[in-house]
């Protein structure tokens, strides 16, 4: 017979893996993406502290997948949060994601992926607009091939 535990182990789990991500972006913001590296990652878009465009947030009412890759800026790691430069549809666009509101992380230049079940996520709150234009540390880059900053994760998804 199992005891229920009173202890949130799955919490605890969930937690300590989105620190993984703060700790992967750290390098990419100390070093840049090295090799192949680059990655998908998807978010809750009316998460509580999400800050991305109203626009876009009306495009993926839900969720999204941004792809950090050849085009990003102003990479920013803090303890509960990161916050990227990305461009979308030849916009430039600020996002503030809180590691709270990730439900997939990928690379597949080395089939990692980790997925996290996403808590109190605020179904009722509408992304923050952000009015402030990016600040460029350096220049973006031009991506190799041209195509969307969303793509989908299907295919690392898990089948149940």
């Amino acid at each position: 017979m199992t005891t229920e535990s009173l202890i949130p182990y799955d919490e605890i789990v969930q937690e300590a893996l989105r620190a993984v991500i703060g700790r992967v972006l750290t390098q990419v913001k100390t070093e840049g993406l090295l090799g192949d590296h680059h990655f998908y990652i998807g978010y809750k878009t009316k998460h509580e502290g999400v800050v991305m465009p109203k626009w876009l947030a009306a495009k993926y009412p839900e969720e999204i997948t941004i792809v950090i890759q050849h085009r990003y800026w102003d990479l920013k790691v803090e303890p509960l949060h990161f916050e990227v430069g990305l461009s979308f549809n030849q916009r430039s666009e600020k996002l503030v994601v809180p590691y709270a509101a990730v439900t997939s992380f990928v690379d597949p230049s080395v089939d990692f992926a980790l997925q996290f079940q996403v808590q109190n996520s605020e179904q009722d709150l509408e992304p923050l607009e952000s009015h402030a234009e990016p600040e460029q540390d350096t220049p973006p880059v031009e991506p190799k091939e041209p195509g969307a900053n969303v793509v989908s994760l299907d295919r690392f998804r898990k089948k149940t």
